[in-house]
């Protein structure tokens, strides 16, 4: 397991950290084909998004920051956000599974890093957090949508103990190709 930086640290996400969250996210959607988003977004756009995931509860928002200075963010880098003097490395979400009322239960959990930010454990150490949260919730079963190939992440989920339930065929098409996204579980 890759060592995380000893001055990474994790926090809920905050209105502060729009801009950042949004950055990082954005790299995904231009770069990529990890989400399935085809059009950048502002951070007014993101707003909802931030404000589905309170501090408690098992909808999470959490963030990983440490050094660095905010100017890192136009260099694609995610800046810093709420005033805490680091930057933002990344960030972990346990979203709505499904809208209706028996998938209360069930949340999809993904991670995403700034682009210079991945092989140092920061990955994991959100994973671990959100996990600690979950463990204290009303939740049953965790649920990922991995893009193929990816094999970073299939890797991350596997060391969470999730399992492989399946593989939609080239379900989405982005950059002019079709993507296959593997399902995978974990019980909590």
């Amino acid at each position: 397991m890759p060592q995380e930086d000893a001055e990474v640290q994790v926090r809920p996400g905050a209105e502060g950290d729009l801009r950042a969250l949004t950055d990082i996210y954005n790299h995904y959607v231009r770069e990529t084909a990890i989400t399935f988003d085809t059009t950048p977004f502002a951070p007014e756009e993101r707003r909802p998004w931030l404000l589905s995931h309170p501090e408690d509860g098992p909808h999470r928002l959490l963030v990983a920051h440490g050094p660095g200075s905010a100017g890192s963010a136009a260099r694609g880098g995610g800046g810093g956000g709420d005033g805490s003097g680091g930057r933002v490395l990344g960030y972990v979400t346990s979203s709505a599974f499904r809208p209706k009322a028996a998938y209360a239960t069930s949340v999809e959990v993904t991670v995403y890093l700034a682009p210079d930010a991945g092989g140092r454990g920061i990955g994991t150490l959100l994973y671990e957090r959100l996990f600690e949260a979950l463990a204290k919730e009303d939740v049953h079963r965790a649920y990922a949508g991995i893009a193929l190939p990816n094999e970073a992440s299939v890797r991350l989920h596997a060391r969470f103990g999730f399992r492989h339930t399946g593989t939609f065929a080239e379900v989405g098409r982005k950059f002019g190709r079709y993507w296959d996204v593997a399902w995978y579980e974990k019980d909590l």
